[in-house]
């Protein structure tokens, strides 16, 4: 079996971050959504849990910050062009997302970082393995 990756992150509406996440491309899977949670599936291994800040407790008693104040991580998601890179910032944008930096071109690798609706940072990112850097 392969090793999966499950994100759990705290959310405010939980249907304004399915409707969100839904504009990126992204389905939920049902079996794992209710009222309080909702699986987004990014690939098949990778998935990310929006919980309502009720649900996010349960597994944590630590406080919630505001990621639109406080930064939490920062997510990465390979795509498989520039232009994928574009599509899925763009489509951030227009769902109520916002950018957190200017787009970086290191020629070997190009990202863009968008802010979700409740201010978790997703990076989408193209690189060329090919075209790397050698280690020094």
């Amino acid at each position: 079996m392969s090793t999966m990756i499950f994100v759990n992150v705290p959310v405010r509406d939980l249907a304004a971050s399915m409707a969100y996440y839904k504009a990126l491309g992204f389905e939920h899977n049902p079996q794992f959504t209710d009222e309080t949670a909702a699986c987004i599936v990014i690939s098949d291994t990778i998935y990310v849990m929006v919980l309502t800040h009720a649900k996010f407790r349960e597994f944590s008693p630590l406080p919630i910050p505001d990621a639109k104040k406080e930064v939490q991580a920062l997510y990465a998601l390979s795509r498989d062009s520039r232009e994928a890179v574009d599509r899925i910032a763009e489509a951030g944008l227009a769902a109520g997302g916002s950018e957190t930096r200017p787009a970086q071109d290191l020629g070997f690798m190009y990202s863009r970082a968008i802010a979700d609706i409740d201010g978790h940072v997703w990076e989408y990112l193209w690189m060329d393995m090919s075209a790397e850097p050698p280690a020094e």
